[in-house]
């Protein structure tokens, strides 16, 4: 049950300046991995940020020196053409020199509808999200790359600068059919739910080298005030409640509050770990030991909580060292 804890850098809820901050705390108070949203829209309004995860980690890669980076996750059907997401994706190996790891996913309508092409049922997207990965992973490979499949078309690309060490591939993954997809083509599986059948059936869907890394992110709200972390827990991610398939179909911030106008504060605190009570992260955490995860990133709820997060990050880090051999 080795599981390795690190932190999320997300967009929705810190500017820029204060994300490379942040990343720099979380590699000095001993985070071996972060992963960074990549949105265009906050889920709610009260969380007010949304800066760009490339430029962003890129600042990141240049202002730390061990901290291991991951997207989590990149929708490459959308905003990004898949030639250059892995065109990113190639230069952030560079800069951060084998830091980094592309997580990609099939995203979610939310950040992908302002090209005004509209949001697709997800039988095509998971289409599209099968003929992107091939065409990153080509280009990741090395080498010129032409391609023409049912919704992309590459005429003779090729990544210029590429890091030593290939960028590896995570695959975002909800359910047996987006396994079946995307498993192929990922070196390691993500996920937001602890399902160990999920892992179970990755290992045996990927050409990756088995055991397959797996990494989850669980949101907490730590604060010496309970009632406090309780009350931003519920302000800025009541929209957790409503699970993924429904998340991946909202179309912006109001649509998230109008779906999430009924969820109480007793109703996150049951998702939750709310206040600075470790045995209840260690509990939390204890589902994504036990289904296989390899890798788990925290997620402090709220910019404001950073602080006292990073605070009590090295005792948190030591429980959970001591409970799960991180």
């Amino acid at each position: 049950m080795s599981l390795s804890i690190g932190c999320t850098l997300m967009c929705e809820q810190s500017p820029p300046t204060k994300l490379v901050k942040y990343a720099q705390t979380a590699e000095e108070v001993g985070f071996p991995f972060a992963v960074m949203s990549d949105h265009f829209n906050p889920w709610l309004d009260e969380q007010g940020h949304s800066p760009n995860a490339w430029v962003t980690l890129g600042a990141v890669a240049n202002a730390t020196q061990t901290l291991e980076l991951m997207t989590y996750v990149t929708c490459p059907i959308g905003r990004y053409h898949p030639t250059v997401v892995a065109q990113q994706a190639a230069t952030l190996g560079v800069l951060s020199e084998g830091r980094f790891s592309l997580g990609l996913g099939a995203g979610e309508n939310l950040n992908e509808h302002v090209i005004g092409e509209g949001w697709n049922p997800v039988n095509v997207r998971h289409e599209r999200f099968a003929e992107a990965l091939q065409i990153i992973s080509e280009l990741l490979d090395g080498g010129y790359v032409n391609f023409v499949g049912d919704h992309y078309r590459v005429d003779s690309a090729k990544l210029w600068d590429l890091p030593e060490t290939r960028v590896p591939i995570g695959v975002a993954v909800s359910g047996l059919q987006s396994i079946e997809i995307a498993a192929p083509w990922g070196d390691f599986m993500i996920a937001v739910e602890p399902d160990g059948d999920a892992v179970k059936a990755f290992d045996e869907a990927t050409t990756a080298k088995k055991p397959a890394r797996k990494v989850g992110q669980l949101p907490i709200s730590w604060d010496s005030d309970q009632d406090k972390a309780l009350t931003r827990a519920h302000e800025q991610f009541r929209w957790f409640a409503g699970g993924w398939k429904v998340n991946a179909e909202l179309p912006g911030p109001s649509a998230f509050d109008a779906a999430t106008q009924f969820v109480r504060p007793e109703d996150v605190a049951g998702q939750i770990p709310c206040g600075n009570d470790i045995d209840a992260v260690l509990e939390a955490v204890r589902p994504f030991a036990e289904a296989g995860f390899t890798d788990l990133a925290l997620l402090q709820i709220g910019d404001e909580g950073q602080d006292q997060f990073f605070e009590a990050a090295p005792e948190i880090l030591a429980a959970l060292k001591q409970e799960f051999g991180a």
